[in-house]
């Protein structure tokens, strides 16, 4: 798998899935809560699977190698 989660997209990810899990295991939102398991994996990965259908990628572009 190809990295295609960006540093400041990853950051996002990792907060709110953080942020989500917390509030729902102190029974601040319901059980939907536990979803913040997604966008935390997808942050720790640098993969989100959602991106491929279409060609996204927050990854800053690197220089090819000659």
């Amino acid at each position: 798998m190809k990295p295609n989660v960006g540093t400041i997209d990853r950051v996002i990810r990792i907060t709110g899935g953080l942020g989500l899990i917390t509030a729902a295991a102190l029974g601040v939102v319901g059980t939907w809560g536990y979803i913040g398991i997604v966008p935390l994996a997808t942050g720790v990965f640098r993969f989100c699977p959602a991106y491929l259908p279409f060609g996204m990628s927050t990854c800053p572009m690197t220089a090819s190698k000659r």
